[in-house]
């Protein structure tokens, strides 16, 4: 079983940083793949990017690639996004969750967390 808990969501300017967090619990953390996600008002959910279950291996949405970075700290239990030069369109609810790779796609496999609220005004 693994609980997962976002943070560092809130509201910044367009151009500006943002970095979550994702806490976890249970001692099977350090063997998931793991993933951030995000969903818009009236939008379809959105892969954001991955990590490997070591943190060597990372993956992206283009959408994000050169502004976003994964980590994870397996240590703490825990899974970063840091969020670079933010623009109004990655306004959303984010949230972490174990992934898999259906067919050509990753997405939630066994649990996710709540999300946490990113607004980012122009």
């Amino acid at each position: 079983q693994v609980q997962l808990v976002e943070s560092g969501g809130g509201l910044v300017q367009a151009g500006g940083s943002l970095r979550l967090s994702c806490a976890a619990s249970g001692r099977a953390f350090s063997t998931y793949y793991m993933g951030w996600f995000r969903q818009a008002p009236g939008k379809e959910r959105e892969f954001v990017a991955r990590v490997s279950a070591t943190g060597s291996n990372t993956y992206y949405a283009d959408f994000v690639k050169g502004r976003f970075t994964i980590s994870r700290d397996n240590a703490k239990n825990t899974v970063y996004l840091q969020m670079n030069s933010l623009k109004p369109e990655d306004t959303g609810v984010y949230f972490c969750a174990t992934v898999a790779l259906y067919g050509s796609t990753w997405s939630p496999s066994a649990y996710r967390g709540q999300g946490t609220q990113v607004t980012v005004s122009s």
